[in-house]
């Protein structure tokens, strides 16, 4: 007879109880991360943002975003809405005057993702500033086309034209400019100080003292103001972040009112304008081109986000830049954050900007104080 054996087996372990608890325990975490992850990192695109409440403009954009056009194109279609409807009288044709009493255009388009960048500047004889700018990001390996090449460039490339870019309402304003001895203007230490011109350095003459030297300087600095302005030297500048997550901005101006011909300002220079960096966020601006683009102050704005700033100190930062050294300065900047977070900073005038998001109904207008 056999032995019977005295070793004890242990009882079958049941591990379903152990598995159900060792599970518990590693999703509890993965759960509150993942809905933290879905707090901190949530999305809010498409989105369109503008400055000023370009109405219009931020509906076509949208329109075209959230029919699953590129971010590129939705741009382009936002801004050339604020160019046939000539916002303001300061984008598009029919506005802003130079000296010569002509109306010119500067328009800038920027890809966030291949950095590429499209622009024409003191453009002449043709009104689709924005479009040139694609046409120039696609069709060359340049960056910006200036004047009549510019013209002659979109021209070729099948744009309408060449057009009066003039107006009754820009031809009638240059006429009381003029009517007014074409004061005020952009000149400073000029002789006559006064007058429509032709102009001289102010020691042209050896006998035009100090004094008159002064006044004419003093004179340039007070006429800043009443030409940059509400309705005198605004810019559309519009960032979009398509359904893919992908971001451009661009921008169309027809520039300050009586500037000087052949003057271009900050709308079609990459940075000061308009920047976007995909995996960053944008930044758009309008004001005194002349001393913003000085700063480049969307490209400070975009590189702030990237070593992590939020978009309100971002803006506030490159604003405080400018004034520091331009205390008078009229401007301002709008960030965007790659989660679709935006805020605005001002200087010098009470700032509006234009968003429509996911889950609104109509175009959002922002008031920013400066």
């Amino acid at each position: 007879m056999a032995k019977k054996s005295f070793i004890r087996h242990p009882k079958p372990f049941n591990t379903i109880p152990l598995f159900n608890f060792i599970f518990f325990l590693f999703s509890l975490p993965l759960v509150i991360g993942h809905e933290t992850m879905e707090m901190e990192f949530e999305v809010k695109y498409p989105l369109v943002v503008s400055t000023w409440p370009f109405l219009e403009a931020v509906r076509a954009a949208w329109r075209a975003v959230d029919s699953g056009y590129s971010a590129v194109d939705s741009v382009v279609e936002g801004c050339s809405a604020c160019e046939e409807l000539r916002c303001d009288g300061t984008v598009g044709p029919g506005g802003s005057p130079d000296e010569n009493g002509e109306t010119t255009i500067d328009a800038l388009i920027m890809d966030g993702v291949t950095m590429e960048v499209g622009a024409v500047a003191a453009m002449r004889y043709v009104k689709d500033g924005i479009k040139a700018a694609r046409l120039v990001m696609q069709h060359t390996e340049h960056t910006l086309l200036v004047g009549e090449k510019a013209s002659a460039f979109a021209i070729s490339m099948g744009l309408p034209g060449p057009t009066n870019l003039s107006s009754s309402e820009s031809i009638e304003k240059w006429a009381k400019w003029k009517d007014n001895h074409c004061q005020p203007n952009f000149r400073k230490n000029v002789f006559p100080p006064n007058s429509c011109g032709p102009y001289h350095p102010s020691n042209y003459m050896e006998h035009f003292d100090e004094t008159c030297s002064n006044a004419g300087q003093m004179q340039s600095f007070s006429s800043r103001s009443l030409h940059v302005g509400l309705h005198s030297h605004d810019t559309i500048s519009m960032a979009v972040i398509d359904r893919m997550g992908h971001i451009a901005v661009g921008t169309s101006t027809n520039g300050a009112s009586f500037k000087i011909p052949g003057r271009v300002g900050d709308g079609p220079i990459a940075g000061s304008s308009a920047y976007a960096v995909d995996e960053v966020g944008a930044c758009c601006a309008t004001g005194d081109g002349d001393i913003m683009m000085r700063f480049l102050p969307c490209y400070q704005v975009v590189e702030s986000m990237r070593l992590g700033m939020e978009p309100k100190l971002a803006a506030k930062d490159a604003i405080a830049r400018i004034a520091r050294k331009f205390p008078g300065f009229l401007g301002a900047v709008v960030a965007v954050n790659k989660k679709g977070e935006h805020a605005g900073a001002c200087h010098g005038w009470t700032f509006k900007y234009s968003v429509m998001s996911p889950g609104m109904k109509d175009v959002k207008v922002f008031t920013v104080l400066p």
